[in-house]
């Protein structure tokens, strides 16, 4: 993996962007381990910043929202690699879940908007996925993120119980199973 820095202006510090680099002739196979290997599961979970943010409409809301639910928070944006390559799997973990009533929300930075992410959805062929934008950071501030991606994963009391900064591949079995433990 390599790492870039650079000053992240939604952040106000410097901030880790990842960016997977793969060898000629490597599968995404091996991606799904190493995705587990960097989910960081809380010694002593607290309770998750009461964060909000909007829908596609502008319509604002927060976790209160999904109370009771398990949650799965992607901080992402469409300009960051790492962040696209990841929405196809964030999708389908979504569909793999729901029925579990495990939420996936996908907060993007984007300061254009659902102008900017909806056709993004579109291309990708995003169907599962809602909409949640955060286009001045503040969800991914008060979150303590430290670049994008960075998802936080919440059990259905509210407590943060794990965290993942960079690119996973999030429908490996692993991380599916290891998403369902978590939220309890």
């Amino acid at each position: 993996m390599l790492v870039l820095k650079r000053r992240a202006a939604m952040f106000g510090t410097p901030a880790l962007i990842g960016a997977t680099l793969l060898a000629p002739g490597a599968s995404r196979q091996g991606w799904a381990a190493k995705g587990l290997e960097k989910l960081r599961e809380a010694a002593n979970p607290a309770p998750a910043a009461m964060i909000s943010f909007t829908d596609a409409d502008g319509k604002e809301t927060g976790l209160a929202a999904f109370a009771g639910q398990g949650l799965v928070v992607n901080l992402w944006a469409t300009w960051c690699p790492p962040c696209v390559a990841e929405m196809p799997a964030l999708d389908r973990l979504l569909a793999m879940v729901r029925a579990e009533r495990i939420a996936v929300l996908a907060l993007s930075s984007d300061r254009g908007g659902r102008a900017k992410v909806e056709p993004f959805y579109q291309r990708l062929g995003l169907k599962e996925l809602a909409i949640w934008l955060d286009p001045l950071g503040a969800a991914a501030r008060a979150l303590g993120a430290r670049g994008l991606p960075t998802t936080v994963i919440i059990d259905r009391v509210g407590r943060e119980v794990a965290r993942l900064e960079g690119e996973a591949v999030w429908d490996a079995p692993e991380l599916v199973a290891a998403v369902q433990r978590l939220v309890g």
